[in-house]
């Protein structure tokens, strides 16, 4: 039961950040026509689960209850693939295609070197 409550609060956490997050990025790019804040808070999110799981997996950062939190709860409520999915939709609705491509593209191709990057990063700083 304490660690569905971990997980709640870490959801409840992420998708607060991301919800704010995703808002001022998007803002800030002033663009109407591609989902930048859903792009940069799921590119993050990667980087954070590759540089968290690298110590949890190498160094034991976190306790069982304290992954759960992180990883499902926080990281999981920040990171949104149906957001991104539905945004990909409204883009090939609008007649977008290159731009649901670049936007699949870029979350695929990018979310992978993200995470790869969280996790050499954590390797340089933690050796």
């Amino acid at each position: 039961m304490v660690k569905l409550l971990y997980i709640g609060l870490g959801g409840f956490i992420g998708t607060l950040l991301r919800y704010a997050l995703s808002g001022v990025v998007q803002q800030a790019t002033k663009s109407i026509s591609f989902p930048y804040g859903t792009l940069f808070v799921n590119l993050l999110g990667c980087l954070c689960v590759g540089f968290l799981s690298y110590l949890a997996e190498e160094h034991g950062l976190f306790t069982g209850a304290q992954r759960q939190m992180v990883f499902i709860g926080i990281l999981g409520g920040f990171t949104t693939f149906s957001t991104f999915m539905n945004e990909s939709m409204h883009l090939t609705m609008d007649g977008k295609l290159l731009l649901t491509m670049m936007n699949a593209l870029c979350h695929v191709v990018f979310g992978f070197l993200a995470v790869w990057l969280g996790r050499v990063a954590a390797h340089t700083l933690w050796r």
